[in-house]
């Protein structure tokens, strides 16, 4: 655009000097006129092309943002993929985690059960002593064996119960991660579609492709 300005500028000084000239014979104002029309000529044609070079350069940013606006959704669903298949491998661990640790908690509330029945059979049986001070004694070892073997259980079944929600909530997880990436893997596809179409419009305006399919001709 510099150069109409400029070219503008000449013509300018042409017709300020065309107003100086005394013009004495025909045939100079015909030849002046005929420069004249060959100067309004060039610049008309240099605004034309300068139009088309701004058309053209706007319609490339168009379709670079298109392609830019697809790449951003295409890398939005690589990302909840990989979000997806964090919840799948996270609820994988967690039912592991929670199998492992239900198999050790009830091999565990095994043993405390087999414990407390052998000794709690000879304390019962001692709590009928003739021997007053030894059947007391037996009744409040029971009593004692009762209470820690309550709070034993107890703590193992919170564990259990720890273990079991551990179980509920991977295969919660496990779940979500695969409808997320389900629905992601069908966004993804249309997606791609999208962006494959949008490089392809660039290419073609931006000539990159022509470029490619003459490297590919070569080889």
């Amino acid at each position: 655009m510099k150069l109409v300005s400029l070219k503008f500028m000449y013509l300018r000084t042409i017709i300020n000097q065309y107003f100086r000239l005394n013009f004495s014979d025909m045939k100079t104002k015909m030849n002046f006129r005929i420069c004249v029309m060959l100067v309004f000529f060039v610049l008309t044609t240099s605004v034309i092309q300068a139009q088309v070079v701004d058309k053209k350069e706007a319609e490339l940013k168009r379709l670079e943002a298109s392609v830019n606006t697809a790449k951003g959704k295409v890398a939005v669903l690589e990302r909840k993929t990989a979000v997806a298949d964090s919840l799948i491998t996270a609820g994988t661990k967690m039912i592991s985690e929670s199998k492992s640790e239900t198999k050790t908690v009830e091999a565990e509330i095994k043993k405390l059960d087999k414990e407390f029945a052998a000794q709690q059979k000879p304390l019962t049986k001692l709590t009928t002593s003739k021997d007053k001070e030894e059947a007391t004694q037996a009744r409040n070892d029971l009593k004692a064996l009762n209470t820690k073997y309550k709070a034993d259980s107890k703590a193992l079944t919170t564990r259990l119960s720890t273990a079991t929600k551990k179980a509920t909530t991977g295969d919660a997880n496990i779940n979500k991660g695969k409808a997320a990436k389900a629905a992601a893997k069908d966004a993804m596809k249309a997606a791609k579609e999208t962006l494959a179409v949008a490089q392809k419009k660039y290419d073609t305006a931006s000539g990159a492709g022509q470029t490619s399919t003459k490297d590919k001709k070569k080889k």
